[in-house]
């Protein structure tokens, strides 16, 4: 039987966290699309190439070697999961994921994964366009303005000085960005469950997601499925 999760949302709704912790207690493989899409960013970032210099892009994506340790990030050797989640990638990296030969690229290397592997995968487009055909389908939401108190949060715990409301316009412009590219835009999947996080706690989330997994496993293992 192969497993496939599918967990879409906006930036700051929590998927990242769920899907880890969802991934450990059904031994699935964790695949974090939203840090593949950051490593491209940081390393065009790192080179100077912008995002409209769309063939030195695709280039440097597919010269990277990237794969997950864990909740680790590896890319070219370099444990980079900390780096990517600084403010200038965070602001930077929907220009990067909005480039068509980029998501093409990474979108091949994640289905390949999912093919191979029992897999959790959240990011923005997942549920449309990586697994449309996951048996498990989540849109993981929340008010822009407790998902910027979380990133806020975040950051402060780990050192770095930020403003609560430059997140939170960084939030909303993000949203916009995300929502209306052109290709494979934010989405909620017809036949995905959406579970706004808003006023629910980590283990609430997890249980909620957990529960639909187990019925489907229950069924599948007793032929109803």
């Amino acid at each position: 039987m192969n497993i496939s999760v599918a967990i879409d949302g906006p930036a700051g709704a929590g998927k990242s966290t769920i899907a880890s912790i969802v991934a450990d207690r059904f031994n699935l493989m964790y695949i974090n699309t939203g840090s593949m899409y950051r490593a491209v960013t940081l390393m065009c970032m790192r080179n100077n190439i912008s995002h409209i210099m769309v063939a030195d892009v695709c280039n440097l994506t597919n010269s990277l070697d990237m794969h997950f340790d864990g909740d680790s990030l590896i890319v070219n050797g370099e444990d980079i999961s900390e780096e990517i989640r600084l403010p200038d990638v965070s602001n930077n990296v929907s220009n990067y994921a909005a480039i068509p030969q980029v998501r093409e690229i990474l979108v091949t290397i994640q289905q390949a994964m999912a093919n191979k592997y029992d897999v959790i995968m959240d990011g923005r487009d997942i549920g449309t366009v990586v697994l449309k055909n996951a048996p498990f389908k989540f849109y993981l939401t929340a008010s822009a303005e407790e998902r910027a108190k979380r990133r806020f949060d975040e950051l402060n715990t780990k050192g770095i000085a930020v403003e609560y409301n430059n997140i939170l316009n960084d939030i909303i412009k993000r949203d916009y960005v995300d929502s209306n590219r052109e290709i494979n835009p934010l989405r909620k999947a017809k036949d995905a469950i959406e579970i706004d996080s808003s006023k629910l706690s980590i283990n609430e989330v997890v249980e909620i997601i957990s529960n639909h997994i187990k019925k489907y496993i229950k069924k599948t293992t007793e032929g109803e499925i």
